[in-house]
């Protein structure tokens, strides 16, 4: 059975989408963007963004009851690949042992006009 996963640590979902899902052992988490959940804005650069990303996708795992050392699987969408090694450098900091599998694309654009977005599959605990 599917249990929607939600927290007030994190950004609402900006659409008809929940933030998590877990089911069958597994939590699925939406992509975040670096949108602060207490102001709604996204600001800052690639780094600084895809910090804030990385603290509302732990946030969204904590309220599902796991962790991001939990996370098999992210996805990560770069508004410009350019970024890849600035983004890198910052999502190397949250997953420091075993990182998970992980696939990384340029997209035309974000909502918001954010510059990173990651979603994740994480085993729940």
């Amino acid at each position: 059975m599917k249990e929607q996963i939600s927290t007030g640590k994190a950004p609402a979902a900006i659409g008809p989408y929940s933030q998590a899902i877990k089911c069958n052992g597994l939590v699925f988490v939406s992509g975040q963007l670096a949108i602060d959940p207490e102001s709604g804005e996204v600001k800052g650069d690639v780094k600084e963004q895809t910090k804030t990303v990385l603290a509302n996708l732990s946030a969204i795992l904590e309220a599902a009851g796991t962790g991001l050392a939990n996370v098999l699987k992210t996805t990560v969408y770069l508004d410009d690949i350019g970024d890849f090694a600035a983004m890198n450098e910052v999502y190397a900091t949250f997953f420091t042992d075993a990182p998970p599998a992980r696939a990384a694309f340029e997209v035309a654009k974000l909502p918001k006009n954010a510059l990173v977005e990651i979603e994740a599959v994480a085993a729940a605990e």
